[in-house]
Parts: structure tokens; C-alpha cells; sequence
């Protein structure tokens, strides 16, 4: 019986050994430019069709680049355009699979299968939120420290850095960012921006690569515009944590300063009408001011600055920005109630 035991041992180390180390799926289909390397900080190569990816295995697709990993378990990670996608960890067997995978940036639909009596646990985790995976379809952006959430088919849970998650379920967005906990899902209606940006995901996930990419670099703008009146929205029906929370998801989704100007006016706006914290909405102001100077929200932002000044009681430094004004709009929307604010300090 000794003998036989010590023969068992090697072999059984071997079968795991190898089931280690066999292959988690391949790149069934690329497009453009794409690339792959073997494990952490070593230089990446050019990938090809029908490559087999293991634990550990990165895949990075180029500003035209798209690609479709096809698992062993019949799942499937379509990557579109600047994706960049690790794969952490994998396990296969009759009763249970589970996986991790991440997001280090871009965008990825995931197609997870699921069999009856299989316990199902996969995890797509960016730097700032996880998705917790028993078998579904969904759509993940990971931009800066932001990250969206669409559902297709079946559900997901979605978390920050606490175990707090909220659900994702069919046509409903998700959206969180540096962490913290996401928001309540939001439905997708059909005809609204959030349609639009839904279906110009789905057609840069596709089966089939997009003609071009015009609609991917679009796509953390149309929601971050359709963040800003959600936020306003949520701001009038007395919901002004959960407004100041959409309007900073709206800020670290887009480079687009229009959008992120009144993002931050927005902001300031809440802070200083509605949670009455006059030094909140200054530094949304001042921050809209050094951040943003060329476009037409300074106007606004520059009033308001030097109305929370005056109201504050700081007397010089309100006068020094609401002069400023007059200097640089002259013949500005505010130049009023200015002169007269101006007057006042002056009698």
C-alpha cells in the first residue's frame, strides 16, 4: 500500500500541474491592432489568430484594435478599441468554474455561459469596481477612475471597494467611480441618449469590428452629458448626494472641458442653493476657473465666486473678482447685479 501511495502522489501532482496550466481559450477573432504578452512587465508582441491564452496572459488592443477571446467554457470577452484586459486567474470543473479578469482600461462585452448545477463565479474587476459574474451578458467601460455598467441578458453585481453592490439586470446602467459605491440602476429607455450610447457599445462589441472608431471615443462623452441632467434631475427631487455623486462620475469619465465645466458649475450649484456650504461651492468655482479658463462657464463660475465671497463677508477679495469680472465681460449676462454688489461695497 506505501508503494502505491508514493506512485499516486507524483501523478497527482502532475494532473494539476497540467490543469494549471492548460490553456484558458484563445483569441478566436482580431482585428487592427492587437497585441498579447505572457505575464507582467515584459514587452508585448503582435497577436494572431487562434493563439492560446493562460493565467497570467495580457491582451491589449491598439486605437483600432478589436479582438474576441473565446474561453473553454464558452464564454466570450469581445474587446474593442484601447483595451487593455489581464487574466488573473481560471478554473474549470463539472461542478463550479470561476475566473478573474482585468480591466486595466477600455471597453469589453462579456458573454458568460452558465449550466444547470454549475456554480458560476467570475469576477471582471477594474482599478476602482467589480463586477461580480453567475452567468450573464453585460457591457463594462473602464475611463480614468469611472466605470459603466450596461446589461444585456441575465444579472451582475456591481461594487466599489466596499462589499456594497448594487444589481445590474436587463437595459439598466450602473455606473461608480474612484470606488466608491455604484449608484442605484438606472432603466434604458429606448429613444434617450442612454439608448444611443447602449447601442454604440453594442456596435463596437459586435460580432463583427466596427467601420471606424468615431462612435467609441464618443461614448464616455454622450454619458457624461446625459450624467449632468440625471445629476440636475436628481438634485430636484432632494436627492443632493446622490446629484453631487452623478456630476463627479460625469467629471472623471470625459476630457471634454464643455462637459466638465458644467459638471463643475453643476456642483456648485448643489453645494450652494441646497446643502448651504458656500466653501464646497467655491472650490467647485475656483477650480472651474484655474481648470478651464477658454470656456463659457468662466463667465459664470466668476459671478458666482465673487457673489460667495461677498456673502461669506470677505469683502476685498469679492471685490477683486467681481472687478475682474466687469473687465472681462463688460458686456456680461451678470454685469448688473455686479455694479450693483460693487456699489454696495463701495457705500
Amino acid at each position: 500500500m506505501k508503494k502505491i501511495s508514493l506512485i499516486l502522489i507524483p501523478i497527482c501532482f502532475f494532473v494539476l500541474l497540467s490543469a494549471a496550466h492548460a490553456a484558458v481559450g484563445k483569441v478566436s477573432k482580431l482585428n487592427g491592432e492587437v497585441s498579447y504578452r505572457t505575464k507582467d512587465n515584459i514587452p508585448y508582441q503582435k497577436a494572431k489568430d487562434g493563439i492560446e491564452l493562460e493565467v497570467g496572459y495580457w491582451i491589449k488592443t491598439g486605437k483600432t484594435g478589436w479582438a474576441r477571446l473565446s474561453l473553454s467554457d464558452g464564454s466570450t470577452f469581445t474587446l474593442a478599441n484601447n483595451t487593455e484586459l489581464k487574466i488573473d486567474s481560471f478554473l474549470v470543473s463539472k461542478e463550479k468554474k470561476s475566473g478573474v479578469f482585468n480591466l486595466s482600461q477600455g471597453k469589453i462585452r462579456a458573454a458568460v455561459t452558465k449550466l444547470t448545477g454549475q456554480q458560476t463565479n467570475y469576477r471582471v474587476k477594474s482599478p476602482t469596481a467589480v463586477a461580480g459574474i453567475k452567468g450573464t451578458e453585460f457591457m463594462m467601460m473602464s475611463q480614468g477612475y469611472a466605470n459603466v455598467f450596461f446589461g444585456n441578458e441575465g444579472s451582475a453585481e456591481i461594487s466599489g471597494d466596499s462589499e456594497t453592490s448594487k444589481p445590474l439586470s436587463s437595459d439598466t446602467i450602473v455606473q461608480n467611480t474612484r470606488g466608491i459605491t455604484p449608484t442605484d440602476p438606472v432603466k434604458v429607455d429606448e429613444n434617450t441618449p442612454l439608448h444611443t450610447a447602449k447601442k454604440n457599445f453594442e456596435e463596437i462589441t459586435a460580432a463583427n469590428p466596427p467601420e471606424d472608431w468615431e462612435k467609441s471615443g464618443n461614448l464616455p462623452h454622450i454619458i457624461a452629458r446625459w450624467n449632468i441632467n440625471y445629476g440636475h434631475y436628481l438634485a430636484d427631487t432632494g436627492k443632493y448626494e446622490e446629484a453631487l455623486y452623478v456630476f463627479q462620475i460625469a467629471l472623471d469619465l470625459t476630457d471634454n472641458g464643455d462637459i466638465k465645466g458644467d459638471a463643475r458649475l453643476e456642483r456648485g450649484s448643489v453645494y450652494a442653493s441646497f446643502l448651504r456650504n458656500p466653501e464646497a461651492a467655491l472650490a467647485e468655482y475656483l477650480l472651474m476657473l484655474e481648470e478651464y479658463p477658454a470656456y463659457p462657464q468662466r463667465e459664470t463660475a466668476l459671478y458666482r465666486t465673487g457673489m460667495i465671497l461677498y456673502e461669506m463677508g470677505f469683502t476685498k477679495r469679492a471685490k477683486e473678482r467681481l472687478l475682474q469680472y466687469t473687465t472681462e465681460f463688460p458686456s456680461g449676462k451678470h454685469l448688473g447685479n455686479v455694479e450693483t454688489i460693487l456699489k454696495t461695497i463701495k457705500d
